[in-house]
């Protein structure tokens, strides 16, 4: 009886971590299922394919951008700082036609020092995910499963953010 009454509780807290996430960021959406990728390739700064299997974390968040996105620059900064705490890998994919001079310029004018810049050139990603837009960032967990999706921006410094974040580590 008491495993059951642990278990209850344990329901209760757990379904509402999840709706305080959802009610407080209307473009937070938790997947209920789960869904597998199995190859997640994007394009680094110097033109080498990087496959997402080849990086170990615990939590993935690929973030899809564009320099003359206002939203995605007020955006990326959070991301920036999320990137260091241990088991956050982030993955900043730029959408538009590789331009490293654009990007790069991006990163600097709002001070990014953490991430990294990758392209998806082909547009595979974009297809693979099913975008319609940026920012769209896609959320793993260490098996490479979508648990959730941001449409649009979050800050991810939110301490409800990185809890929600470090709960599914």
């Amino acid at each position: 009886m008491k495993k059951l009454i642990y278990f209850f509780i344990f329901l209760i807290l757990s379904t509402n971590t999840n709706a305080n996430i959802t009610d407080d960021f209307k473009n937070f959406s938790i997947l209920e299922n789960p869904k597998k990728y199995e190859d997640i390739i994007f394009e680094d700064f110097e033109g080498n394919f990087i496959n997402l299997n080849n990086i170990n974390s615990k939590i993935y968040i690929i973030n899809f951008w564009a320099t003359w996105c206002a939203p995605c620059k007020e955006e990326m900064p959070y991301l920036d700082k999320i990137h260091k705490i241990d088991g956050i890998y982030v993955v900043p994919v730029n959408l538009e036609a590789k331009n490293q001079k654009k990007t790069k310029k991006f990163f600097d004018d709002i001070k990014i020092k953490n991430l990294s810049i990758y392209f998806d050139n082909d547009m595979k990603l974009v297809k693979l995910f099913k975008l319609r837009g940026v920012p769209t960032t896609v959320i793993l967990n260490k098996n490479q499963e979508e648990i959730a999706r941001v449409i649009g921006t979050l800050d991810f410094t939110d301490e409800k953010i990185i809890n929600w974040l470090k709960s599914r580590m």
